[in-house]
C-alpha cells in the first residue's frame, strides 16, 4: 500500500478528530446499506451507532471501525423481503449469540489459515469494489424516474470538487498533521458546495449533497416499487406493499394501474425521507413481536448462521489488515465476542446488524485514529447527527465523501503486487486474481476469502502429494530402515504405499518419522494397513520418532507394530495464547 497510512502515535486529539471524520463518512454508507437491506435509513444509522460504539469499546482491535455493512445487508434483504422486518431483529440477536460462542470457543485463531495470496486478492478486490461503489454518487433522478449519470456542468463541477478533496488529503499532511486532512477536505469542500448551490441558477442543487442522495434513493426505490405494483395490479397479481413507502403506495392507488407519475410518487416518498430521529427504542416497542417457537427458529437460524460467518470473516480480515498497517496486533477472539455483543444489542434496539467496515477503518487510520476513543467518538457523533444535526449533515456534498473514498481506494490497493506477479508462484498469482475477481463481480467478500483458502489448500495438497520419499538403509541386525522425508497425509498416501517392498523386506522393518509428520486420519490408516501387510507375511514393523498424538491414534496397529518411545521428539504446537 502507498504510504498514506503513516505511523502515528495514539492521542486523544487525533482520536477525536478522526472519529468526527469517520462519522461524516458513515452517514451515506449507513443510509445506502439500509436501502440495500430493504429497511428505513434510520435503522441503518441506529445500527451503525450500536455496532460502532460497542465494538470500539469492547472489541479486539483499537482503531477499527464497525457499523452497518453491505456484506450483511445482502443477506438481510432476502429475510426482510420474504418474512418481513419483524423477523430481522431476532435473527440479528441470534447472530450475536453465535459470534460470542465462537469467540469463547477461541476459534478466532482460524484467521491464521488465510494465505498471503488470498489477503492480496481480498485487499485489491476490495479496493476496486469501493471505487466502483462511488460511481453511484454520480447519478441523479431523471424525469422518467430512473437513475442516470450526471452530464454537463454538474458533472464537471462535481469532478472538480472530487479532485480538490483528493488534493487536500494528499498535500495537507506535507504541511501539517495537526488536524486530519480528510476532515479539512470535507469542511472546505462543503463550504464551497454551499456557496455554489446558492449562487447557481438551476432547479435543485448544482452539487448533490447527502440530503439529495437520500431523497434520490428514496424516490428511485419508491418509483420502482410503484411501477412493480402497478404491473402486478394490472395482471391481477397480489401485491405486498412496503410499509416504508406507505405514502408512495397511496399515490399509486390514486393513479391508474398502468400509468405512474414519477413526480407524484417521488414527492410522496420524499416526505418520509430524512435522517432526523429520536433515541432508539427496543424493537418490540416499535414492531409486532414474532412468536418465539421452533418454526421461528427454523426460519431465522440459516440467516443467523450466514450473518455470523460473513460478519466474522470480514471483521477478522479487517483486523489483520489494520494490524499490518499499524504494525500492532489485535485480538481475534476478543473481536468475535465484541462483534457478537454489539449485534445482540443492535438487534434488541431494532437494528440490521453489522461488522467491521474496511473503508471507514482505513479512513480512521489515515486520519490518525489509533485508540478506542476514535471509534467511540464516531459512533456518538453519528447519534448526535440523527438527534440534533441532521439538517447540517445533509448539506455535506457527495463530492467530498467520494474524494475521501477514492483516496482510500488508492491507499488500499496493493500496488506492489503488480510488480511481484513475475516473481510469485503461478499458483499464488492465480489465487490472488481469483479472489479479486470474485470480490469484484460477486460483491461477496466472505465467500471470496473462503474460496481462496480452499483453492490454496488444494494447490498445497497437490504440490506436496509427491514430496514424500525415503532413504533406505540396513542396520547391524539386518533390519531394513526407511527414513521418511515429507508430509504423510491424504494426498501422499499413494506415494507412501509405493515406498515399501513388503514381500522382499527382511523380518524386521523400521520406519523412521524423524523428518516427517503424520497429519491426518488417512496417513494413520495407511500405517495401519501397512502394518497388517507385514503381519500377514510374518514380519515385524517398528516405528520411531512418531509424534505422541499419532501414537494415541494408532489403535488398530497397536498390536502389530512396535513404537520406540524413548527416541520420540517433542513437537511444539502453537497455542491459543496467540489469538
Amino acid at each position: 500500500m502507498l504510504n498514506f497510512f503513516a505511523r502515528q502515535s495514539s492521542s486523544i486529539k487525533n482520536d477525536v478528530l478522526s472519529g468526527v471524520t469517520v462519522a461524516l463518512a458513515l452517514v451515506p454508507e449507513a443510509i445506502a446499506f439500509a436501502f440495500v437491506a430493504g429497511v428505513s435509513p434510520l435503522i441503518g444509522l441506529y445500527s451503525a451507532f450500536f455496532i460502532g460504539l460497542i465494538t470500539a469499546a469492547f472489541g479486539g482491535r483499537p482503531g477499527m471501525i464497525s457499523g452497518a455493512t453491505g456484506a450483511m445487508a445482502v443477506v438481510v434483504v432476502a429475510l426482510v423481503a420474504q418474512y418481513g422486518v419483524e423477523y430481522l431483529f431476532p435473527t440479528v440477536i441470534l447472530c450475536g449469540l453465535l459470534q460470542i460462542a465462537i469467540g469463547i470457543g477461541r476459534l478466532g485463531k482460524l484467521i491464521r489459515m488465510v494465505p498471503h495470496s488470498v489477503m492480496l486478492g481480498f485487499v485489491n478486490g476490495l479496493a476496486i469494489v469501493i471505487g466502483l461503489a462511488q460511481l453511484g454518487s454520480f447519478k441523479t433522478l431523471s424525469p422518467a424516474g430512473d437513475l442516470v449519470y450526471l452530464t454537463g456542468p454538474r458533472l464537471g463541477v462535481m469532478l472538480a470538487l472530487v479532485a480538490l478533496t483528493m488534493g487536500i488529503i494528499w498535500l495537507l499532511p506535507r504541511l501539517t498533521r495537526a488536524v486530519p486532512a480528510s476532515l479539512v477536505a470535507i469542511l472546505t469542500v462543503t463550504l464551497l458546495s454551499i456557496a455554489i448551490n446558492r449562487s447557481a441558477d438551476t432547479e435543485g442543487n448544482m452539487l448533490a449533497t447527502v440530503g439529495d442522495m437520500l431523497r434520490t434513493n428514496t424516490q428511485a426505490a419508491a418509483i420502482a416499487e410503484a411501477k412493480a405494483d402497478a404491473m402486478a395490479l394490472d395482471s391481477t397479481m397480489p401485491v405486498v406493499h412496503n410499509v416504508r413507502f406507505a405514502a408512495a403506495d397511496e399515490a399509486v392507488a390514486a393513479s391508474t394501474a398502468v400509468s405512474i407519475d414519477p413526480t407524484v410518487v417521488g414527492e410522496a416518498a420524499t416526505e418520509e425521507s430524512g435522517i432526523s430521529g429520536g433515541l432508539p427504542r427496543l424493537f418490540f416497542m416499535e414492531y409486532e413481536m414474532v412468536p418465539m417457537n421452533f418454526e421461528t427458529l427454523r426460519i431465522i437460524l440459516p440467516f443467523a448462521v450466514v450473518l455470523c460467518g460473513v460478519g466474522l470473516i470480514e471483521s477478522l480480515m479487517t483486523l489483520t489488515l489494520i494490524d499490518e498497517i499499524t504494525e500492532t496486533r489485535g485480538k481475534g477472539n476478543r473481536e468475535c465476542i465484541g462483534q457478537g455483543a454489539a449485534n445482540m444489542v443492535c438487534g434488541l434496539f431494532g437494528g440490521m446488524g453489522g461488522c467491521a467496515m474496511i473503508g471507514q477503518s482505513l479512513i480512521n487510520v489515515n486520519s490518525g485514529g489509533r485508540g478506542r476513543l476514535s471509534g467511540i467518538t464516531a459512533a456518538v457523533c453519528l447519534l448526535l447527527f440523527v438527534l440534533f444535526l441532521a439538517p447540517l449533515i445533509e448539506q455535506i456534498p457527495m463530492a467530498a465523501l467520494v474524494g475521501v473514498m477514492f483516496m482510500v481506494v488508492i491507499g488500499t490497493f496493493e500496488w506492489a503486487s503488480l510488480k511481484m506477479v513475475r516473481r510469485m508462484p503461478r499458483s499464488d498469482v492465480f489465487v490472488m486474481i481469483l479472489v479479486s475477481a470474485y470480490t469484484v463481480f460477486m460483491h461477496d467478500l466472505a465467500s471470496a476469502v473462503i474460496l481462496g483458502v480452499i483453492v490454496s489448500a488444494l494447490v498445497f495438497a497437490w504440490q506436496h502429494a509427491t514430496h514424500l520419499g525415503a532413504e533406505v538403509s540396513l542396520n547391524e541386525q539386518g533390519g531394513k530402515i526407511y527414513q521418511l522425508h515429507g508430509p504423510l497425509f491424504f494426498a501422499s498416501v499413494s506415494s507412501f504405499k509405493d515406498l515399501f517392498d513388503v514381500a522382499n523386506d527382511p523380518e524386521d522393518v523400521v520406519i523412521d518419522f524423524y523428518f516427517t509428520r503424520v497429519y491426518d486420519q488417512s496417513g494413520l490408516e495407511a500405517i495401519n494397513t501397512l502394518a497388517e501387510k507385514y503381519e500377514s507375511c510374518g514380519k515385524r514393523l517398528h516405528l520411531t520418532h512418531l509424534s505422541s498424538e499419532c501414537r494415541t491414534l494408532l489403535d488398530k496397529a497397536g498390536d502389530l507394530v512396535e513404537i520406540n518411545l524413548s527416541e520420540d521428539p517433542q513437537y511444539h504446537i502453537a497455542t491459543d495464547r496467540l489469538a
